[in-house]
Parts: structure tokens; C-alpha cells; sequence
């Protein structure tokens, strides 16, 4: 249990690789599931084409829409995209980023789907057996002799049939074309595919290194910036809550000791406790009431900060520090020296990707 954990762990602090991985797992899963899945053609007119051909798009589209499904980053992408303006501007550069990296991990598995489909050629087969020339594959010209032309049709559509077709060597023989024609294409979009890839990973650095290094820094900050969030969340909640409970049940004892007449003695908590709920209390971060906790949660989709940081020179914390050094800048002028002083440090982000 704890190397699961440890994986678990792993995956959760490197994102990249747990949704590289869910990919890996997905485009294994497609192509298991086309090996397992028992195809029967319906050895119809009416149906070949469309059963052929739904085979070859419609678990795609599924594997792709479930690729979407699967990756947290689409919440991000949601919620960043509908979100009101306030401080923060939106930047469609960053939309567009993550939504081409979603769209690339999605699309893994679906064009797994679609090369074992087009190199096993069951689909192909079954699709376009009613447009073959049994004639000129075999040279007899003289197979369809009498026959009407529903009847030439419905003789094709059982070509996919072993039970129901009875010559097996047309059968073959039509077979093996419509494969050959079908791993040809196949061959063909895995070429379009690697070919699409590299140059994407190819030329995209060479034209566009600044602003891809941009966009990529601050998607990533987007997202960093939401799971810290729901940490600090967890945390204030985890710290409210125990508070809360404490607080009633001191309470509550000190109610049934006045009800029974019993003399309220406050006994001195050991250190520990007192650390622990100094710990607390801090977690807390000034946030004591339903109502503000209502109103932060509230600022925070409405009005997110602006991305330009500042160095506080005013903080509780550092007041000693800033003493001193008013002090020192004191003694400084009166012995004629002139004082170094802190500069304030800004960091601003404008985006003109």
C-alpha cells in the first residue's frame, strides 16, 4: 500500500507524466477493445455502409470526448475562460495553450482506434463490398450473368459473410483487395499523423519560442494557482472546524458545570495545546465567520488579484526590521553617512502574445 501511495503521490505532483500516462493507458485500452469486440456485418444493402463506416468514426469521437473527460484540465480551462474580468485580464493565448495541449492528449487514442481498424480492414469490407467490380478482380465476366441488379447488390453485401456467401474463393480474392486498399490508408493517416506531429514539434520553436515560453508559464501558473488555492481551502476549513468543535464543547462543559453547582475551574493547557491551537487560530487567517468566509470565496471569482507582486514594507512581521533600519537611517544622517535603503521590488506581468 505504501509504493501505491507513493505512485499516487508522484502522479498527483507531476501532472504531465499522470496525463501522459492516462493517454498510454486509453490508446492500450482502444486497441484491446477492438481486438475483443466480435465484429459481425450485417450482410446487408441497407446497413453495410453505415455499420462499416460508424465502426471506423463513432468509438473516436467516444474515445476523444472520454479524453476530455478524464483530463482536469478542462475544469481549469472553464473556469478561466467564463470567469468575470475584474484585476486580472484574460489572456487567449493561454485559452488557446491548454486547449491544444487537452485536444493532443485526446486525440491519442482515437487514432489508435482508427489505425487498427484501417489495418485490419473488417470495417473496409464491410462498407464497400457493394461498390466492387467482381468481374474485373476475377476475369469472369460472366459471374453476374442473369442476374438483376438488386440481385448482383444483395449477392455483394454477403461478401463479409463466410455462412452466407458460397463461392469462398471470390470471397477471398474480393477480400484481400479491400484489405490491401484499407491498410493502404491505414499506412497513409499513420504517416499524415507523425508527419502532423513533427512539424508541429519541429517548427513551432523556431517562429514562436518567446511567446510559446510565455503562454506555457502561465498556464502552468493557472493551474498551480487553483490547486493552491483548494489547499488553502482545505486547510482554513480543517482549522474552522476544529475550532468550532473545541469552542462548543468547552461550552458545553462549562454549561453543565454551572447546571450541576460545580465550581468552573480553568486548568492551564499543556504547551502542546496551546501550540496546536496558536497553530489553528493562525490557520485561520482572520476569516472567523460564515459571512466572510462567504465574501472571500465570493471576491475571489469575481475579482482575482492582479498578477504584479510587491514587496510589503508594512507587515506586522517585519515592523521590528523596519525600525531598525528608520532608526539606523537616523543615526546615519546625524553622523553624515547616507543610508542604503530598501528598494521595492515589483514584478508585473503584461501579455502582448
Amino acid at each position: 500500500m505504501d509504493k501505491f501511495r507513493m505512485m499516487f503521490q508522484f502522479l498527483q505532483s507531476n501532472q504531465e507524466s499522470f496525463m501522459n500516462g492516462i493517454c498510454g493507458i486509453m490508446a492500450l485500452a482502444s486497441a484491446q477493445m477492438y481486438t475483443s469486440f466480435e465484429f459481425n456485418c450485417p450482410c446487408m444493402p441497407e446497413y453495410n455502409y453505415t455499420y462499416g463506416i460508424g465502426l471506423l468514426t463513432i468509438p473516436p469521437i467516444w474515445f476523444f470526448m472520454l479524453g476530455f473527460v478524464m483530463n482536469n484540465n478542462v475544469s481549469v480551462l472553464a473556469e478561466e475562460w467564463k470567469r468575470p474580468t475584474g484585476k486580472r485580464k484574460k489572456d487567449p493565448t493561454i485559452l488557446r495553450y491548454m486547449f491544444c495541449s487537452i485536444t493532443q492528449r485526446s486525440l491519442i487514442a482515437p487514432a489508435v482506434w482508427v489505425s487498427v481498424t484501417l489495418m485490419d480492414g473488417k470495417s473496409f469490407l464491410c462498407a464497400f463490398s457493394i461498390n466492387l467490380d467482381l468481374e474485373k478482380i476475377t476475369g469472369n465476366y460472366s459471374l453476374f450473368r442473369g442476374m438483376s441488379e438488386a440481385e448482383r447488390v444483395r449477392l455483394l453485401a454477403r461478401i463479409p459473410c463466410k455462412d452466407l456467401f458460397d463461392q469462398q474463393e471470390i470471397r477471398v480474392a474480393a477480400s484481400r483487395y479491400i484489405k490491401c486498399f484499407s491498410q493502404a490508408c491505414g499506412w497513409m493517416f499513420l504517416l499524415m499523423m507523425t508527419l502532423t506531429a513533427f512539424l508541429i514539434r519541429a517548427i513551432r520553436p523556431c517562429f514562436t519560442q518567446a511567446a510559446f515560453l510565455k503562454t506555457k508559464y502561465w498556464s502552468h501558473y493557472i493551474d498551480i494557482e487553483r490547486k493552491m488555492f483548494d489547499d488553502t481551502c482545505k486547510e482554513h476549513a480543517k482549522s474552522f472546524a476544529k475550532v468550532c468543535i473545541q469552542q462548543y464543547f468547552e461550552g458545553i462543559s462549562g454549561e453543565i458545570r454551572s447546571f450541576h453547582g460545580h465550581r468552573s475551574s480553568k486548568y492551564d493547557s499543556d504547551d502542546e495545546d496551546e501550540d496546536k491551537r496558536k497553530s489553528d487560530e493562525e490557520k485561520l487567517l482572520g476569516i472567523r465567520a460564515q459571512d466572510d468566509m462567504n465574501k472571500v470565496l465570493w471576491n475571489w471569482h469575481t475579482c482575482k488579484p492582479a498578477l504584479a507582486l510587491r514587496k510589503d514594507e508594512i507587515d506586522g512581521e517585519n515592523n521590528g526590521q523596519l525600525n531598525g533600519v528608520a532608526n539606523g537611517a537616523a543615526n546615519g544622517f546625524v553622523k553624515g553617512h547616507t543610508p542604503e535603503v530598501e528598494k521595492r521590488e515589483w514584478a508585473v506581468y503584461y501579455s502582448k502574445v
